[in-house]
C-alpha cells in the first residue's frame, strides 16, 4: 500500500485528543510497547487499567509514570497471568466491579521463542496458551463493558504470523512432535489475527456494528519480549539488532495499537502496521496481510476449539 491514508509520515499520537471520558484495558504495562501505549493514553487524560502478573514490577511502573506524567494520572492496577485460565477469569471480575465500561481493550502481552516446549497449567504449549488462548477468554470475558461503550478489542499480532508453518496445527496444536520455538510462537500470532477477523465475522452476523476489532502489530521494536522468553542465541542475536536502524523504538512500536484503539472509521478488514522494509519501520498504517491469516475455514475451527478450551461460549 503506498498511498499512506495519514499522509507521508503515518499515523502518530499528536492525532489523539482529549480522552478524560475513556477508558482502556492494557495487558503487558510494565515495559516495551505496552508501558509506552499506557503512557501515551494517561498524558491524554485516560483512565487505564494494567494487567500485569508481576505486582513488583507494576508499582515500579506506576512510580516512574507518576513521576513523568504528575501524581493525578488515573490508573489502575489488577493482577492477571495471561498463561493461566483462571487468572484471566480472575482478573475479568475485578475490570468489572471496577470500572462500568470499557473504550478498547489493548491485548498487548505476549511471550515469544520459548526455547524450550513448554506448557501452561491448563495444559497447552506455552506460547498457544499465553498468546492465544489467554487473549480468547479475556476478550470474551470483557465484551459485554466493552460493547456498552461502543468500544473496540485491539489484538497486537506479530509479522511472526508469517514466519512459521502458516496455519493451525490442529492434529498436534500441543506440539509434542517437531517443537520448534520459531513455528509455536508463529502459529500463536497467526491465531491471534485470524480470530480477530473471525470475530468481525461474527459481529456481523449477530448484527453487532458498534463493537470494533482491530488487528495491528508493533514491528520490530526495541522490547524485553525476546529477552524475557527467548534461547540464548536468539536474545544475542537479537541483542545486536537492537542497534542497527532495522529496529525502531518501543514508542514507536506502540503506535499501532494506540491508533486501533483511538483513531475513529479506521477499516477494520485491514492489518496495521509499520510501512517501510519488511514492515520492521516506518510510517504507520495499513499494509498486507498475507490469505492464509484470513483461511475462513481454519479461523471457524479454531474458534470453536478455543470455545471449548476456555469452556464457555461467546455471548453476542
Amino acid at each position: 500500500m503506498n498511498t499512506n491514508q495519514f499522509e507521508k509520515k503515518g499515523w502518530t499520537p499528536n492525532r489523539i485528543g482529549d480522552l478524560s471520558s475513556k477508558v482502556y484495558v492494557i495487558t503487558g504495562t510494565t515495559s516495551g510497547t505496552g508501558f509506552e501505549a499506557a503512557k501515551i493514553l494517561l498524558s491524554k487524560g485516560a483512565k487505564v487499567i494494567m494487567l500485569n502478573r508481576n505486582p513488583k514490577k507494576v508499582e515500579n511502573t506506576i512510580a516512574t509514570l507518576k513521576k513523568e506524567l504528575g501524581n493525578n494520572i488515573n490508573v489502575i492496577s489488577i493482577k492477571m497471568d495471561l498463561s493461566v485460565q483462571a487468572s484471566v477469569k480472575k482478573a475479568a471480575q475485578e475490570v468489572i466491579k471496577t470500572v462500568p465500561k470499557i473504550d478498547a481493550l489493548i491485548c498487548n502481552a505476549a511471550i515469544a521463542q520459548v526455547p524450550k516446549r513448554t506448557l501452561t497449567v491448563d495444559g497447552w504449549e506455552s506460547q498457544m496458551g499465553t498468546n492465544h488462548f489467554g487473549n480468547f477468554t479475556l476478550q470474551a470475558l470483557l465484551f459485554p463493558l466493552i460493547e456498552k461503550s461502543k468500544g473496540r478489542i485491539v489484538t497486537v499480532g506479530s509479522m511472526g504470523y508469517n514466519m512459521g508453518i502458516k496455519t493451525i496445527k490442529f492434529d498436534d496444536l500441543n506440539w509434542e512432535e517437531n517443537y520448534t520455538p520459531n513455528d509455536a510462537y508463529s502459529q500463536s500470532k497467526l491465531a491471534q489475527i485470524m480470530t480477530v477477523y473471525e470475530l468481525q465475522d461474527k459481529l456481523k452476523a449477530a448484527n453487532i456494528t458498534h463493537v470494533k476489532a482491530y488487528a495491528c502489530h508493533p514491528g520490530a521494536s526495541r522490547t524485553s519480549l525476546i529477552k524475557t522468553s527467548g534461547s540464548l542465541l536468539t536474545r544475542f542475536v537479537w541483542q545486536i539488532m537492537k542497534l542497527s536502524p532495522l529496529v525502531q523504538s518501543a514508542k514507536k512500536g506502540a503506535y499501532p495499537q494506540l491508533m486501533c484503539a483511538t483513531e475513529e472509521n479506521l477499516d477494520q478488514s485491514k492489518f496495521y502496521g509499520p510501512t517501510g522494509r519488511n514492515n520492521w519501520t516506518g510510517p504507520v498504517d495499513a499494509h498486507k496481510l498475507e490469505p492464509h491469516a484470513k483461511n475462513k475455514t481454519v479461523a471457524s475451527k479454531l474458534w470453536n476449539i478455543s470455545e471449548k478450551a476456555a469452556g464457555f461460549k461467546w455471548n453476542f
